[in-house]
């Protein structure tokens, strides 16, 4: 058990240590403070949702693993969401996808209102946090072929164009009740396994889908719209038409954000480098945080080189105004409450590495083409001790401290989770 003393003890130390070099870790915390992360739900039961109990997750989407306690129902969901936000330093918001739903009666993704959230909202209130919204667009019978709102059938778009509105609304139904911008994604699977012949049609049936859903006007003080695209998925391994540069030119073109997820790019690529091409242009961004390993794999988010450099690129841009940061993973070989709180006590961690930096300093360097002082200063800084401030921040907003949250999970196990096998 991690003691308080010692904790504050550390601290004094990288205080004054930072203090040295020009940073204040006082206002480092508080800016930490004020960034919310969005969780998404979904790690909590695999992606089923309570719309259609026992369907089969298709549409490239799929969770490895089978450790015992996964959520059943809305109040286990919600219960292990309540268990994961308490040992997260900080106020934040949850990612909800049309298929969590909690209706009387059976429903289609095309009759959904805002009252089947009712639940979630309540909750949220509860819990004094935010909701944010994604359209649930795969592990549907009416993904024909790959196809939603690019497809040939006027059918089928029209299914999913319905859809696409009734996501509009709950997303403003929350910002209403909330008070908080409640950020509306969107992502579907269309594309082609083989070479098409014909690549421009396709995208040109999206736009029109896309432009149908977007017709009504909500206050964007409620809600805005976000578009994210992927290199490729399962099944779709030969041509992608929401492409990464179909949703960035759409979401150019229609004031809205641009959704990166940071596993659907090419593991060469570096996310981080995409956002301050697009932020001079763009409105602003919604971010899935995402680990890949050697593809879209959608592993727990750890405290890893590329999250450092997503938050780093964030920080010292000063973009953080700009981009809304969302979790997306899903992990069932491990418990599903401490994936959430791995994933986003490692998001916190790297983003506090990132304000800890003297970065007028070495911006000013830079400038003067003293890249020896900011060589020398970038590699000394991965040794400060930035991990006595993070413990001082977790102290200071009432979680446990290094690992002692981890003690709250095995009895959070064997009291709740555990109990429903």
């Amino acid at each position: 058990m991690v003691k308080t003393e010692e904790v504050e003890d550390a601290y004094k130390v990288a205080k004054e240590r930072y203090a040295e070099i020009g940073v204040d870790t006082e206002a480092v915390m508080k800016q930490l403070g004020k960034v919310k992360l969005s969780v998404h739900c979904w790690q909590g039961d695999d992606i089923h949702g309570f719309l259609f109990p026992g369907q089969e997750l298709t549409g490239g989407i799929g969770v490895s693993g089978n450790y015992p306690g996964i959520a059943r129902t809305p109040d286990e969901l919600s219960g292990d969401l309540s268990e994961a936000l308490s040992l997260i330093p900080g106020s934040h918001k949850v990612q909800m996808h049309a298929i969590y739903a909690v209706t009387d009666k059976k429903k289609d993704l095309d009759e959904i209102e805002p009252e089947d959230f009712s639940y979630w909202v309540d909750w949220a209130k509860k819990e004094k946090i935010g909701l944010d919204m994604n359209g649930t667009f795969f592990s549907h019978p009416k993904v024909k072929e790959n196809f939603t709102l690019a497809s040939p059938d006027k059918d089928i778009r029209d299914f999913w164009i319905e859809h696409g509105k009734k996501t509009r609304a709950i997303a403003n139904y929350f910002g209403k009740e909330l008070g908080q911008q409640s950020v509306n994604n969107l992502w579907i699977p269309d594309g082609f396994k083989d070479n098409p012949i014909d690549k421009a049609t396709p995208r040109l049936r999206l736009i029109d889908s896309l432009d149908e859903i977007d017709k009504k006007q909500y206050d964007e003080k409620n809600t805005i719209e976000a578009f994210e695209g992927k290199l490729f998925g399962t099944g779709i391994e030969s041509y992608t038409v929401g492409s990464h540069l179909f949703y960035n030119n759409y979401a150019l073109t229609r004031n809205k954000l641009w959704t990166i997820d940071a596993g659907h790019w090419h593991p060469t690529e570096d996310v981080s480098d995409k956002f301050s091409a697009f932020l001079p242009f763009g409105k602003g961004l919604m971010l899935h945080v995402s680990r890949p390993v050697r593809w879209d794999s959608d592993h727990v988010v750890i405290f890893d080189e590329a999250l450092v450099r997503i938050a780093r690129s964030l920080v010292r841009d000063n973009e953080l105004s700009k981009t809304n940061i969302g979790l997306d993973f899903f992990d069932a070989t491990i418990n599903r409450v401490a994936a959430w709180v791995i994933g986003a006590r490692a998001t916190q961690k790297a983003l506090l590495q990132g304000m800890l930096e003297p970065i007028e300093q070495l911006k000013k360097a830079e400038l003067n083409y003293d890249f020896t002082t900011r060589l020398v200063e970038t590699e000394e800084l991965k040794s400060y001790p930035f991990g006595a401030v993070w413990d001082e921040f977790c102290l200071r907003n009432d979680v446990p401290v290094g690992n002692d949250w981890l003690d709250s999970i095995h009895q959070y196990e064997k009291d709740v989770q555990f109990k429903r096998n």
